[in-house]
């Protein structure tokens, strides 16, 4: 697993195309990932639930450049597949993971206050 928390040229490539939405677009990727997190921590002992939270949250975090994010949701899913495995530990990694990058992303937002 690749160790790159955050992809500064796919953010890049984002601000390009997104022009004046790009903002709206970090505020909406916040929002959604801690929805997320809190979601993957309440499913924790579903791993149905756990692999549909993961799969969604894989594209969002790979959109965004939250690489190893994305792995981790990519694990999670996966893992989620065989229901005897305790997904618990991934589920930590993820929410350790978005308290990582979350920061990240909040400076990347404060580039664009008015």
């Amino acid at each position: 697993m690749v160790d790159i928390h955050l992809d500064p040229q796919v953010l890049s490539g984002l601000q390009e195309v997104m022009e004046g939405e790009y903002p709206k677009l970090l505020d909406t990727f916040l929002d959604d990932s801690q929805k997320r997190v809190e979601a993957l921590r309440k499913a924790r002992d579903d791993a149905k639930a756990l692999g549909r939270i993961a799969h969604s949250f894989k594209g969002s975090s790979g959109n965004l450049g939250a690489v190893r994010l994305a792995q981790l949701c990519q694990r999670l899913e996966t893992e989620a597949v065989d229901e005897t495995t305790d997904l618990g530990a991934l589920v930590d990694q993820i929410d350790h993971e978005f308290a990582l990058v979350r920061p990240m992303y909040e400076s990347e937002r404060q580039r664009f206050r008015v």
